[in-house]
């Protein structure tokens, strides 16, 4: 097996001080089928507090009885952050009031207890130090592998079948489904993220339970749903699931907006869509080549105003006038949802707001000016993905027409000439020194007045036309 060196110093030094300790969580799973570890989950009979004395560098910091000892550079003294082995101490949990956190946390006394509070099977597995322990069920111990750094060997530990579904792809709760859900609502949208991350199907009676529990996860705070919906939208398999989360009735509950616009048809004269709105989007969000979380969002929320403004003339053709207007108001609201960063926000707006961009071969610079100025610089290249995303999701063959290519090349010209407030001659001091006015919205609002002549005629940016344009705006 491949286990990081420090991580079996830990394992040793854990063990050696008289204590029981076993790797668990998704890092077995991942140490089964061969692949890299990220992030390392212990568990130990031991407190808190007794591991911060085996470890000068660990921290705690939390009321689930988790130290952190972040890992160092291999070769190096310095610490890589986020590279943290978490090492928890055995537990048991009672109550879940709010559908989210246990109310009661109790420490428990052995392993077994540890893993029969996980949500999966194929997260309820642990690789535990030392074979010898005689406290283990002769079933449960089915393979043992020796640590190279010590007399010590790993036993794998696995009461609920957590192998055999990783070897069948195959997502299963822990016991009943449906009080697994019960516990943690959150569950209902992890199961799907597990399933698309690593390609599994979910077990009939836990997508059953998913599906009927699916309103529960109403009560969970946007944050953690957002968190969970971006590793979903990360992946390769992103398209899948989101067709899973409205296939279980999940999506309905997190993201409304989207899940009406796939009773929304595209299929008219004069137009190439070949799917509903809906499906067009996830199909947009399947072909999007971009890897930003933010603009893969923005290719699966790009045409929801489509279900606010969809009309049919009489000649029998779909119209969504403005959709692109009443779909970023609408991504503001989700994004206010899910607490997007002001960062986040104002990139997801704009890249659905501008999504509907015209290319034409006959555009002035002051046209792709104004394009750019109204998408940011740094988001060109996201909305061009988008593009290819919408492109391709809609039916079309080939990710960029001659004129997109053209497009492209025009931006890369232009944007090598001043476009920005911050490319004029004068600038906010020469605003309020001239006008007689103190720092402001009123500064912004003339610079930008003057940008607009600038766009117009770059001749214009000069700092004595600007000069006595303010001192004409004053009289």
């Amino acid at each position: 097996m491949s286990i990081d060196k420090e991580v079996l110093n830990i394992l040793d030094k854990i063990t050696k001080a008289g204590f029981e300790v076993a790797i668990v969580g998704g890092a077995v799973r991942d140490v089964l089928s061969k692949k890299s570890v990220s992030d390392w989950d212990l568990a130990t009979n031991t407190r808190p507090e007794e591991i911060l004395k085996l470890f000068k560098n660990a921290f705690y910091n939390n009321r689930f009885g988790t130290v952190g000892v972040p890992l160092r550079v291999k070769g190096q003294g310095s610490r890589v952050k986020g590279q943290i082995v978490q090492i928890t101490t055995y537990r048991k949990e009672e109550k879940y009031t709010d559908r989210r956190h246990p109310d009661v946390i109790v420490w428990g006394k052995t392993l077994d207890e540890d893993l029969a509070r996980r949500d999966f099977t194929i997260n309820a597995m642990a690789l535990k130090v030392d074979p010898s322990d005689q406290s283990l069920a002769s079933s449960q111990r089915q393979k043992t592998y020796p640590l190279t750094s010590s007399s010590y060997t790993l036993t794998l530990v696995d009461p609920y079948g957590g192998q055999k579904d990783l070897k069948n792809k195959i997502v299963r709760t822990v016991g009943d489904p449906n009080k697994r859900f019960g516990e943690d609502a959150l569950r209902l949208l992890r199961a799907v993220r597990f399933a698309t991350i690593l390609g599994f199907k979910i077990e009939e009676k836990t997508l059953s339970a998913i599906a009927k529990n699916a309103k529960l996860l109403s009560l969970i705070s946007g944050e953690r749903i957002r968190d969970e919906l971006f590793k979903i939208l990360e992946n390769d398999n992103a398209a899948q699931g989101i067709f899973l989360a409205r296939e279980t009735g999940l999506l309905k509950v997190f993201l409304p907006e989207l899940d009406e616009s796939f009773e929304v048809e595209q299929k008219s004269p004069k137009r190439h869509h070949i799917y509903d709105v809906g499906t067009h989007c996830v199909m947009s969000l399947k072909h999007c080549p971009s890897k930003d979380s933010i603009t893969k969002l923005a290719t699966l929320l790009h045409d929801i105003g489509k279900a606010k403004v969809a009309e049919v003339t009489e000649d029998g053709i779909r119209t969504f006038h403005n959709h692109e207007v009443i779909g970023s108001r609408q991504a503001l609201v989700i994004a206010k949802r899910w607490n997007l960063s002001h960062i986040q926000r104002e990139k997801l707006f704009k890249l659905v707001r501008w999504h509907q961009f015209t290319v034409n071969e006959n555009q002035t610079d002051k046209a792709l000016r104004r394009f750019i100025k109204n998408i940011g610089v740094e988001n060109i290249e996201d909305i061009m993905d988008l593009r290819i995303g919408d492109r391709l999701g809609g039916g079309l063959q080939q990710p960029e027409s001659w004129r997109l290519k053209l497009f492209r090349q025009r931006l890369k010209e232009v944007m090598k000439k001043p476009f920005t407030v911050s490319d004029l001659k004068i600038d906010g001091n020469d605003v309020m020194k001239i006008l007689d006015i103190g720092p402001g919205p009123k500064v912004g609002e003339v610079l930008n007045k003057l940008f607009e002549e600038v766009v117009d005629d770059e001749k214009k940016n000069n700092r004595e036309y600007l000069l006595k344009r303010l001192k004409e705006l004053k009289n």
